[in-house]
């Protein structure tokens, strides 16, 4: 089977690992959007510590699981947005206003929407968590 998207897999393996109550999660293969990805999670305190082992192929990560996050996902395609249209997107993708991040590729890096919006800057979701 080809992956489609490794973004994708690496977060419905940890939405998984995180449902059935597993302390660790191993995702193969990693990437530089995985990794990306997983830092702002890690920032925001959803996930603990996660450490990328070297096996001279695609890398494995394996992470801490602290038992917060209820669900994260991907938006696939990564549609265009703007400043302005941030919020639209929250309101559809989060279950309320206090919690919750949807994370956009921008051209200053991948960041989460309220950086976005302190910046002014639009780019493509990439995905969400809460």
């Amino acid at each position: 089977m080809v992956r489609v998207s490794v973004l994708a897999d690496c977060l419905k393996t940890i939405s998984n690992a995180e449902k059935r109550g597993k302390r660790q999660v191993l995702i193969r293969p990693s990437s530089k959007v995985v990794v990306k990805f997983l830092q702002k999670m890690q920032e925001n305190g959803y996930i603990g510590e996660f450490t990328i082992i070297d096996d001279h192929r695609s890398n494995k990560i394996v992470v801490e699981l602290t038992g917060r996050l209820n669900k994260c996902g991907v938006i696939s395609p990564r549609f265009d947005v703007q400043s302005d249209e941030i919020e639209k997107w929250v309101v559809n993708l989060l279950p309320s206003r206090q919690f919750g991040h949807v994370l956009l590729t921008t051209t200053y890096g991948i960041m989460t929407h309220e950086e976005a919006r302190k910046r002014k800057t639009g780019g493509k979701v990439i995905g969400f968590f809460y």
